[in-house]
């Protein structure tokens, strides 16, 4: 796929993406079913990438035993599943073209670094927010050492942002004003600054591992993902991914938040919170959780099996996410 802009009118992919850093739990099984929904919903093709990118996180096993519980409640992909970890040629060549374009450059600095800086700015780190980058290192290391590599978000949106006027404000997927717009299945029209928010953001860590954002771009654009349906906590990634799709001159695919489950303190529930693994001994039961956060009901029938149920739900979809592609 190749230009840059929303994804084409072509056939539905989507993808369900897990880290391998534990089993399923409930909140995963949410973003897990919306997606193969989504994707049976519209006649599409539905895959599994697993995202083991962030290998120390990583637990052996944990992929396998996540396609199983994928498999029990009748989630099976449509191709052979994908792991990150062997794709990180793809991954450089995308840096490297960043890098001649201008669009990436090397940084030296330390989380402590970054903290010091924003410190003598004023700027205090907030509960579970990184603070902003101060883009010490645009304009060249001065004798340090390289650490890690970056994105120039700040370049990249002046360069890409013209002024919105009128009609223009209501487009979607689109840099102006040094913002990026872009319009949510579900929440609606969303926008971001993301130089001034995020920041010139790392695109290659520090420990050698590739970033989350560099790597989701580039593999679902190699992988033809038309549509992204995953959890609601993931939305502010968006902006980031667009900046890099538009700087790459890849598609930008739909985009679905899904609701979140939480953990009793409020909190996203995940893998770092506790979560518990999915009891699986009643699939139906368990889909049925995941489906009424979705805001879909219950299976009709009491007995009803997981391919049964899974047929309701398809045969729903539509009338609750209606912003169909």
């Amino acid at each position: 796929m190749s230009g840059a802009g929303s994804a084409p009118q072509t056939r539905y992919i989507g993808r369900f993406a897990p880290s391998p850093t534990g089993p399923l739990h409930a909140g995963s099984l949410v973003a897990a079913l919306a997606s193969w929904l989504d994707a049976r919903a519209h006649a599409g093709q539905w895959l599994v990438r697993i995202e083991d990118v962030d290998q120390p996180r990583c637990v052996p096993g944990a992929d396998t035993f996540l396609l199983h519980q994928l498999a029990t409640c009748g989630l099976v992909p449509d191709e052979p599943p994908v792991w990150q970890s062997t794709r990180g040629a793809l991954y450089q060549q995308a840096l490297d073209r960043l890098v001649a374009q201008g669009n990436a450059y090397p940084c030296a600095c330390s989380r402590k670094d970054i903290e010091d800086a924003q410190a003598a700015l004023g700027h205090a780190r907030e509960r579970h927010a990184a603070l902003p980058y101060p883009g010490t290192c645009r304009n060249g290391l001065h004798g340090r050492a390289a650490r890690s590599w970056r994105f120039n978000a700040t370049n990249f949106e002046q360069k890409s942002a013209p002024a919105l006027d009128g009609k223009a404000q209501a487009a979607t997927n689109l840099i102006a004003n040094n913002t990026v717009h872009w319009s949510d299945r579900r929440l609606g029209p969303q926008q971001q600054d993301v130089a001034r928010t995020v920041g010139d953001f790392v695109l290659r860590r520090a420990d050698g591992l590739w970033a989350y954002q560099l790597a989701v771009v580039v593999d679902d654009a190699d992988q033809g993902v038309t549509d992204v349906v995953r959890g609601e906590d993931l939305a502010d990634n968006t902006p980031r991914q667009i900046l890099l799709q538009r700087a790459l001159g890849l598609p930008t695919p739909r985009y679905l938040h899904t609701p979140l489950v939480c953990a009793p303190n409020g909190e996203k529930l995940s893998k770092q919170n506790g979560a518990r693994a999915l009891e699986l001994s009643d699939p139906v039961q368990a889909l049925a959780g995941a489906a009424q956060v979705l805001g879909l009901p219950p299976p009709k029938n009491p007995q009803a099996g997981v391919r049964e149920a899974l047929s309701q739900w398809v045969a729903a979809w539509p009338r609750n996410y209606n912003g169909a592609p």
